[in-house]
């Protein structure tokens, strides 16, 4: 498929989730013009807050390949990800990311990202969402158990 035929796939997914009741956001992966996945916005369809099109999308891909690695895929977004999504896409090693909208169109409905691209810039302490560290000592155990290991499976 040509990258014009997976955006539309992509588009068509974001228009389908609208009707069957989820949020306006769909989103294909794909190799070499073969769709690997796909996914739709079903955050309010499955009372949960993670299930973005391209999350959605990224975790079929990795179950149907067996891997968490990516590489060699792309994602057809219908909108530019937010943070939690461009997160997910880059942990996931996608090679390059395709969106129809971008975040100021998902503003003009209501779905404004900004905010949070904001508090990523702003020390912990002072975010909105109050945070501090708690028993920083104890949590490093596990850190030290993974940095010893030797059979570690790297990514």
């Amino acid at each position: 498929m040509t990258k014009e035929e997976l955006m539309r796939k992509a588009i068509e997914l974001s228009i389908e989730s609208v009707r069957n009741g989820g949020g306006p956001f769909g989103a294909i992966i794909a190799r070499k013009g073969e769709i690997i996945a796909e996914g739709s916005n079903g955050v309010t369809i499955y009372n949960d807050p993670t299930a973005h099109a391209e999350v959605t999308a990224i975790r079929k891909a990795c179950e149907k390949l067996g891997t968490f690695d990516l590489t060699g895929c792309e994602i057809y977004t219908s909108c530019e990800p937010c943070p939690m999504c461009l997160g997910a896409i880059y942990w996931a090693h996608l090679d390059k990311i395709y969106y129809a909208n971008d975040r100021k169109d998902a503003a003009d409905i209501g779905f404004d990202d900004d905010f949070i691209y904001q508090e990523i810039e702003v020390k912990p302490q002072y975010r909105k969402k109050p945070s501090e560290i708690l028993m920083r000592e104890e949590g490093l155990e596990a850190f030290r158990i993974w940095n010893k290991k030797t059979d570690k499976i790297e990514y």
